[in-house]
């Protein structure tokens, strides 16, 4: 057991850096600053970005559970990022004042992208998982 040690620090490590990079990444892209509403208080910041996170986590854990390599870990984390910003475009397109509408702490603007960014992690990680 303990020869694999090593192994799991390694995958810990890389997948707590790529959810930081991720998070960041997507923290930069998004219109409006979510750290910045969440220390106000706004709950919809806070829940939107919780949800990505957790769908960026769900899907890292399927990776990390499914492979040895930490190149694996590395690319189709970054793609497993490329499909929450998509899902996070398509929610901006399809609820006309998506950035207002989280800066005026509406929660259900909230909501509804956590959802989604849960649903593509879930869906990812399945995906990853053949």
């Amino acid at each position: 057991m303990l020869q694999t040690l090593p192994l799991y620090f390694t995958f810990l490590g890389t997948s707590v850096a790529l959810l930081a990079v991720a998070v960041t990444l997507y923290m930069l892209i998004t219109p409006y600053r979510e750290i910045a509403l969440i220390r106000q208080g706004n709950t919809a910041a806070a829940v939107s970005l919780g949800g990505t996170v957790i769908g960026m986590a769900i899907a890292l854990f399927s990776i990390a559970s499914g492979t040895y390599a930490v190149l694996d870990l590395l690319m189709w984390g970054a793609v497993a990022l490329v499909c929450q910003l998509a899902v996070f475009g398509i929610v901006c397109l399809k609820l006309p004042g998506f950035r207002q509408g989280i800066e005026e702490d509406r929660l259900g603007y909230g909501i509804t992208l956590a959802t989604f960014s849960i649903a593509m992690g879930i869906l990812n990680a399945g995906a990853l998982s053949v």
